[in-house]
């Protein structure tokens, strides 16, 4: 997603259920190294593979989070907003919010035309 624009760019997608960094590691979709990366922790491990990555840092049983971790977990979740407001946005035409009990050949297809409806509404 574009933070600038609130645009969808690309989109991924396997058969069955499949963890987002698998997902994107297997997509072969890689980021220009200038680009600031701000993800959830379900990308743990994209540091290795683009430097620029900003993850919030998480909490462990042995060693709770002190003020500032909290306070820079905060600034990453304010910065994810709009992102997590677009996947919200397509997940009301139920595409991937429920079970897709239609033929699987055309689940890229329709999810690309929902991507592209949704890039619509999103320019100004």
């Amino acid at each position: 997603m574009d933070k600038a624009t609130s645009t969808i760019i690309c989109i991924a997608h396997a058969a069955g259920r499949r963890h987002d960094f698998r997902l994107f590691k297997q997509s072969q979709v890689r980021f220009h190294p200038d680009t600031k990366a701000i993800t959830d922790t379900g990308y743990m491990g994209l540091q290795k593979l683009h430097g620029h990555t900003i993850l919030p840092k998480k909490r462990r049983k042995t060693h709770p989070l002190n003020k500032e971790d909290k306070w820079n977990n905060r600034a990453i979740s304010r910065d994810r907003v709009p992102a997590e407001h677009v996947i919200g946005a397509v997940k009301r035409f139920k595409i991937i919010s429920n079970r897709y009990r239609n033929r699987r050949k055309r689940f890229g297809l329709r999810f690309a035309l929902i991507a592209a409806a949704y890039n619509k509404d999103a320019t100004p």
